[in-house]
């Protein structure tokens, strides 16, 4: 039997090697309320600050056995690099993530002439970010993979102007959207190869806004493929790509995006996404990061993770960032449920 450490089981994953089982770790956010409580700090605190968000991003790993280290802990970065007002409800007790406080795009105009200021990679929290990178890699980079995350170029366009103008334009003028995504899609391109130089293993491109909700999937090809597909090429690494909700009519074009893996939540029907793209693409997921983690009970979560594993998923990951109020004992429940179970499910043929 292998012996793997929860790096080497990770990496020999997407390096096409030998498994033991899968994985149980993630792309997004995952700090808890039990690590805050343990370091003694507020959630607004972990943002701006390289050490704490490091030993936040660390937490996971060592409270409830996580295979892994994510930094940071909010969608804000990008925006506020680009020139976006952000408020991160330093004096609000309150749990709250950071939000766009001020957009830069506020015509159609605009949308072609904004500014990308030619410092944006050392404007705001990116070097933070990069730090902590280093402090992580310093600190467990031998034991578990670190991760960050980048918004798709359509999410990040979300972040800059009216969601709803974006929507309307993509099939109104897709010509001027496209033109906006591209030079995003480059933007995410140079913050992803510093995030690489600060020592990352992995950068999962979160493109939730480009909901098959609202999006068809003849617009997701046109307007969003090309663009992740973009990244892709350019983004030499271990590069996942993550959309939410229901995406089985549009998998196999997630799929020809170019990523070393795709990630989905528990509204994707896996069954179909196998049949769909075969059993070689690797596919994460699906555990539904609110309903189960946070306001399941520990045998729901047992339950839902046995489903994922079950449907052939290539490592166990909540569908989005887990909700920090999450009960340890819930998130211990799937972790231990991938250990025990996992190496018995693992259907997959060996890769040599």
């Amino acid at each position: 039997m292998l012996s793997l450490t929860p790096r080497e089981r990770v990496l020999n994953l997407f390096a096409g090697k030998e498994v033991d089982r899968p994985a149980c770790y993630s792309g997004m956010g995952n700090v808890t309320t039990a690590a805050l409580e343990e370091m003694g700090c507020r959630f607004q605190e972990l943002h701006g600050d390289a050490e704490k968000m490091a030993q936040a991003g660390a937490s996971s790993y060592r409270l409830f056995g996580y295979e892994s280290a994510v930094i940071p802990f909010d969608i804000c970065v990008e925006a506020e690099a680009l020139g976006c007002a952000i408020n991160p409800y330093e004096d609000v007790d309150q749990l709250l993530y950071p939000t766009i406080k001020e957009k830069i795009i506020h015509s159609e105009e605009e949308i072609t002439t904004f500014v990308i200021p030619e410092d944006f990679l050392e404007q705001g929290r990116i070097n933070v970010i990069c730090e902590a990178i280093r402090l992580l890699k310093k600190d467990i980079g031998q034991e578990v993979a670190i991760g960050t995350y980048l918004l798709g170029p359509f999410t990040l366009a979300g972040q800059l102007m009216d969601l709803n103008d974006l929507f309307k334009l993509s099939f109104k003028k897709p010509d001027i959207i496209n033109h906006m995504l591209d030079r995003l899609a480059d933007v995410q391109i140079a913050i992803g190869k510093k995030f690489y130089e600060a020592g990352v293993d992995y950068i999962t491109v979160r493109e939730m806004g480009a909901t098959t909700d609202i999006l068809s999937p003849k617009a997701f090809d046109k307007v969003i493929a090309p663009h992740l597909k973009k990244i892709f090429a350019n983004l030499s690494g271990i590069n996942i790509l993550h959309i939410c909700g229901g995406t089985n009519s549009v998998v196999k074009i997630m799929n020809n995006c170019g990523a070393t893996a795709i990630s989905v939540e528990n509204k994707n029907d896996m069954v179909k996404t196998r049949a769909e793209i075969g059993s070689e693409p690797l596919v994460f997921g699906q555990v539904d990061a609110y309903n189960i983690l946070v306001s399941g009970k520990p045998e729901d979560v047992v339950k839902a993770t046995l489903a994922s594993l079950e449907v052939g998923v290539d490592a166990v990951w909540p569908g989005c960032d887990i909700w920090p109020t999450a009960p340890l004992e819930n998130l211990k429940a799937m972790v231990d449920t991938v250990k025990e179970h996992g190496a018995s499910m693992w259907v997959r043929k060996k890769r040599v």
